[in-house]
């Protein structure tokens, strides 16, 4: 309990750390204080994570499914639109100083010269002998020239040395300011501006195009596995693999109906839904998994149990999927007619409620010289897999990494976290789902139905 908290406040600063620096840049940075914009752009960043929160934690809390509705769209949307905001912005602050730089630079080229002007003298200009008059001088138009001596001229008044005039002095430029100018705030302005609306717009697009795909509804894979024991009848028998259909408060009715068409186009011989149905209640999503008794195949269709299941009510679920006509099993296997045997188990999550996964019920007294599929949620149960003899285990719950770069710590806790591999003598092949768990968005990790070929190396 206490490392649980620990975690969650651990949890907790870091998303409170990250909306700070997500409003400075996009809020902050960009407007004026006490202005509108300012104003809205807060305020928003107030309300949608706690409309987050509230999308979180209203299933659990048992909230009316209307009101899970209600807050799921904003409050998980915003959840992946921090993300790619959060790392578009990361990626400006390397490119900000630069386009500074630049500006300034530009900026610095436009400028005109200033003129250069000569110095003033600073000496004092002092008084000269006196000029000598000629004795005779032009005569001025209409007046005549007087006869006689010519006057002495009058004497220069004497110099005062005290009443020279003094020096200019040229004052000494000031000293450059550390605040800066107004240029400079309006590059600074402009470069904000520009950074944020571009991590705006590249976190807009990124969610836009990865719900558009959510919502389109996931495509058909093929994926051939060869197996030593599968008998030449069983060669290319298919079985269509879907995890994770994650029906709820956003994918509804439409979404299944959407898989249930996607994997009758196929025509598969078996079909395996391997857990993660669900997010809610029968009482609450039961009408939108009913398209689910529409699902054909040669030798039916089976179901097992994820850990969503067992947050949502795993008995209830198992009851409602076997009256649309899906045969869940339960640390269980069945002889497929084509030559081999199909099991499966309960999910891990299970064993708080003392319903994990049991291989010695489900594989322990079978012929070990028949094939074996083995139908499992997680994949890190294929070492137990290995143990058993299991041939191939068909599992989902990673998504993919559903966000990237989720997948990179998805590897940390799973074995493999898409496509096939092989442990010993047991291959696992692991599907990125149909649906997405909380913001229905998948970015590098696209939706999935998967049909795996059985190859028989006796054909």
């Amino acid at each position: 309990m206490v490392a649980f908290l620990l975690v969650l406040v651990v949890v907790l600063a870091l998303l409170g750390a990250v909306h700070r620096y997500v409003w400075q840049r996009l809020v902050r940075d960009v407007t004026t204080p006490g202005s509108v914009p300012r104003r809205v752009g807060t305020a928003a960043l107030v309300a949608l994570p706690l409309l987050s929160l509230a999308a979180l934690v209203s299933g659990r809390a048992g909230a009316p499914f209307a009101l899970q509705q209600a807050v799921a769209w904003p409050g998980f949307l915003w959840l992946a639109l921090l993300l790619y905001v959060t790392l578009a912005l990361a990626v400006g602050e390397a490119v900000r100083p630069l386009l500074r730089a630049w500006l300034a630079r530009r900026a610095a080229a436009a400028a005109p010269a200033e003129p250069v002007h000569a110095a003033a003298p600073t000496e004092p200009v002092r008084a000269s002998a006196p000029v000598a008059v000629p004795a005779e001088a032009p005569a001025a138009a209409g007046r005549p020239v007087p006869h006689g001596p010519t006057p002495a001229p009058a004497a220069a008044p004497a110099t005062d040395p005290s009443q020279e005039p003094t020096p200019t002095l040229t004052p000494a430029p000031e000293p450059a300011s550390a605040e800066p100018t107004p240029s400079d705030l309006s590059r600074r302005l402009f470069v904000s501006r520009v950074v944020a609306g571009s991590a705006a717009a590249v976190a807009v697009g990124t969610v836009g195009y990865g719900t558009y795909g959510v919502l389109r509804g996931p495509k058909l894979k093929r994926v051939t596995v060869p197996l030593a024991k599968v008998p030449r009848a069983a060669h290319g028998y298919r079985i269509a693999v879907v995890s994770d259909i994650h029906l709820g408060p956003i994918l509804g009715r439409a979404h299944t109906q959407r898989i249930v068409d996607t994997i009758n186009s196929a025509q598969p011989d078996l079909i395996a839904v391997v857990g993660d149905l669900v997010d809610g209640t029968v009482e609450n999503l039961g009408t939108a998994a009913e398209p689910l008794a529409r699902l054909r195949a040669r030798h039916g269709s089976f179901f097992v149990t994820g850990n969503h299941e067992y947050f949502s009510g795993a008995d209830a679920w198992v009851d409602h999927v076997r009256e649309l006509g899906l045969r869940p099993l339960r640390n269980e296997r069945v002889e497929i007619a084509a030559g081999f045997d199909l099991a499966g188990v309960d999910d891990v999550a299970g064993e708080s409620e003392g319903r994990g996964p049991d291989f010695v019920r489900a594989l322990g007294d079978r012929d070990r010289a028949r094939a074996s599929v083995l139908l499992a949620h997680q994949p890190i149960v294929v070492h137990d897999a290995v143990r058993h003899g299991v041939d191939l285990q068909l599992s989902g719950h990673t998504h993919g990494g559903q966000l990237w770069p989720g997948g990179f710590l998805a590897e940390l806790a799973n074995p493999t976290v898409a496509g096939l591999e092989r442990y010993g003598d047991t291959q696992l092949y692991v599907s990125r789902g149909a649906g997405a768990w909380g913001p229905p968005v998948r970015v590098g990790a696209p939706s999935d139905i998967t049909i795996v070929e059985l190859a028989s190396k006796q054909a």
